[in-house]
């Protein structure tokens, strides 16, 4: 299994938007075969920085639902409303390999 951890800056005064797409997303990867463990977003402390986590199977199955992100009409719906609304000012993406107890 792959954790893919995402460490957004985004726009404060947009945080409802950049939710609105993060609920979005939930259910994309959802439904590509990833599993969503979801959005956090600013609370206490600094008011832009956002994370998600998701987890895939493996890097090949990661992998596959990149490539057919670029293809599914709503995945190419979600790119361009963060494109058009700009709540997302830039993203670091880094991969985890989860423990679980025994």
């Amino acid at each position: 299994m792959v954790t893919c951890h995402l460490k957004y800056l985004i726009d404060p005064y947009q945080v409802p938007a950049f939710e609105a797409y993060g609920k979005l997303w939930i259910d994309l990867v959802n439904r590509m075969g990833g599993t969503h463990h979801g959005y956090f977003l600013p609370s206490e402390g600094a008011n832009n920085v956002a994370y998600a986590l998701f987890s895939f199977p493996s890097l090949a199955a990661y992998e596959q639902y990149r490539q057919a992100s670029e293809t599914d009409p709503e995945c190419i719906a979600a790119f361009a409303l963060a494109t058009e609304q700009r709540f997302i000012l830039s993203y670091e993406r880094s991969f985890l390999r989860p423990v679980f107890s025994a």
